[in-house]
């Protein structure tokens, strides 16, 4: 179903050539506005472009999925004293080098309950650019850190930005991942007004939602504490990712 309206923009393109007799400023204008389709879907995950990523889950009750990106680091004890406090349940993507600097917070995210997620080892600025073997070695030492901290595997990815294209697509299904995307970017990493973030995150909420939050700055940490209360008020509950199997084979 995603991979749709690509279709229908493909098929509209081919018509709009052999309207206009295929004249050279047609195919520059087709190309340009090809172009501009395939970054947009490098970089919105939940279009599915390059891979299918679990954004939401499909359910009538009231229910949503907090996700936490690029930890550990020194904030995320005080995101889990608080998740502690109120019973909730998350799913951490963490950074290898990340896990290798903070093993005990790491450790103690899988004792109280928390899903793991893999998020790359360095989680490179140059992700969009690195080649399948490269990604896979990203991957990969991830992995190599969460079993050697943490004595577990997972099969859950986070692309880093969300981003995608042939190359991680790739290496998503060589390393036996299954991408994990969101349906609510909370954008705190960038917007530093706490209220437009809650805002930002209140408006798209739904059933079934994926939350993209950040245990990597006290700004996040207060958002989560007005994010739990607004939950507790609109009689949401939480879930956590699903360890789904993959299928795809080398």
């Amino acid at each position: 179903m995603k991979h749709y309206p690509f279709i229908l923009f493909y098929l509209f393109l081919n018509l709009f050539i052999y309207a206009f007799q295929g004249t050279i400023w047609v195919y520059t204008f087709c190309f340009i506005l090809f172009s501009a389709v395939v970054v947009w879907g490098s970089f919105d995950i939940q279009l599915g472009y390059f891979v299918n990523s679990f954004t939401h889950k499909r359910t009538r009750i009231k229910e949503i999925a907090l996700t936490f990106d690029d930890g550990p680091t020194e904030f995320t004890p005080k995101f889990l004293d608080l998740l502690k406090e109120k019973n909730i349940k998350a799913t951490f993507f963490c950074i290898g080098k990340q896990i290798e600097k903070h093993p005990e917070t790491f450790q103690r995210m899988i004792s109280e309950g928390h899903l793991i997620g893999n998020h790359t080892y360095s989680h490179s600025n140059n992700t969009g650019f690195l080649s399948t073997q490269k990604m896979i070695k990203e991957i990969r030492k991830c992995d190599d850190a969460i079993l050697n901290v943490g004595d577990i595997k997972t099969n859950l990815y986070r692309p880093p930005f969300g981003v995608t294209n042939p190359n991680i697509a790739k290496a998503i299904r060589k390393s036996h991942k299954k991408s994990i995307g969101w349906n609510v970017r909370s954008f705190d990493t960038v917007v530093n007004d706490e209220k437009k973030i809650m805002k930002k995150i209140t408006k798209k909420l739904k059933k079934g939602s994926v939350i993209l939050l950040h245990d990597t700055s006290e700004k996040t940490y207060t958002i989560l504490v007005e994010l739990l209360l607004f939950l507790e008020r609109e009689n949401y509950s939480t879930f956590t990712i699903p360890m789904i199997k993959s299928k795809n084979n080398d």
